[in-house]
């Protein structure tokens, strides 16, 4: 078998990142880095350049064609960055792979209170990323306390229809989840979320898909044990990231040409 090979971005030191986002001119992510002890005290989430960095050069250096979002921050605003450069630059050599949502991300997260965040931030970057309504969808769904093979896992009750190549696990809020089982639930500042959906998702993704979460290492070691096609798993301590990916043979002409596009 001849083996998928993902592209991992190597690390950068944080002035080779604060030079990339202002090149970007992404300046507000500079203005509340520096306001950051701040921003801890009055909002509950802030940019964190590294990884929002190394999520846009995953996206960038693997040329995925479709994100999909658990949960919406300032990763959504990156993760549209890439997607629109990508289609600017390639969706001419990818005319003739069969794929409905090329170049496009799928957002779904459990707040509509983040949910209209991230709109109206897009808004705003407008002029900067050439904002386009075709490339982007976002999804409000409650998420469940559940089960899967009698394990308690969380499950978002919507999800946005597509086929995704590339999933940012990134939610949900915990605290937003009303239901328990016997008494157990994750709602609770000692356990952590658990996302399942990935599961049951599994049969239709292609090879050479990949699974990124900064932090949430249980979630991605509940999917890596649940998980039964042939997945590798990556943990990188340092960037405190996690990766699976899909390694197996292409399904058939269609997902060669994809995979070959891939590392064109």
């Amino acid at each position: 078998m001849k083996h998928i090979k993902i592209t991992i971005p190597s690390n950068k030191s944080p002035e080779y990142i604060n030079d990339f986002f202002s090149k970007k001119k992404f300046y507000k992510f500079l203005e509340i880095k520096k306001e950051k002890k701040k921003l801890i005290q009055n909002r509950p989430y802030y940019p964190e350049l590294r990884d929002l960095y190394r999520l846009y050069k995953f996206i960038i250096d693997n040329k995925r064609t479709t994100v999909l979002e658990f949960g919406t921050g300032w990763s959504t605003l990156v993760i549209l960055t890439a997607i629109l450069e990508l289609d600017k630059q390639h969706l001419d050599k990818i005319k003739n792979v069969r794929k409905k949502d090329k170049f496009k991300i799928f957002v779904v997260d459990n707040e509509l209170k983040y949910l209209n965040i991230s709109k109206k931030r897009i808004l705003n970057f407008k002029k900067k990323i050439e904002d386009k309504k075709k490339n982007i969808s976002f999804l409000f769904s409650d998420v469940v306390f559940s089960k899967i093979d009698n394990q308690y896992c969380n499950i978002y009750k919507k999800i946005p229809l597509c086929n995704p190549d590339f999933i940012y696990l990134d939610g949900p809020n915990l605290f937003k989840i009303k239901n328990t089982i016997n008494n157990f639930t994750n709602k609770h500042h000692d356990m952590m979320p658990m996302v399942a959906n990935i599961l049951n998702m599994e049969p239709f993704l292609i090879p050479g898909t990949i699974i990124l979460s900064d932090g949430r290492t249980a979630n991605m070691r509940f999917l890596q044990n649940n998980l039964k096609r042939n997945w590798v798993y990556k943990h990188d301590v340092v960037n405190d990231q996690n990766i699976l990916y899909l390694d197996e043979e292409p399904l058939g002409k269609i997902n060669s040409n994809l995979l070959k596009f891939y590392t064109s």
